[in-house]
């Protein structure tokens, strides 16, 4: 029997898909999974709050797999 994901009490962030096209971090999702199976922005090609410089989370996220 199937069952859906579980439910997170936090909606997944929204990332400006047209900064994410070319990144090779996040293969142009704009998000990552970290390890908990968190999703976040990437620290690559999004920009943080009050356009701080993105933090490099490199060392502790999964990221998406290719699109087909």
């Amino acid at each position: 029997m199937a069952y859906g994901a579980p439910h997170n009490p936090t909606p997944p962030p929204h990332p400006d898909l047209g900064l994410a096209r070319d990144c090779e971090h996040c293969l142009g999702w704009g998000t990552i999974v970290t390890r908990d199976g968190d999703h976040e922005l990437c620290g690559t090609c999004q920009p943080g709050p009050d356009d701080d410089p993105p933090a490099d989370t490199a060392a502790r996220v999964v990221p998406h797999p290719p699109r087909p």
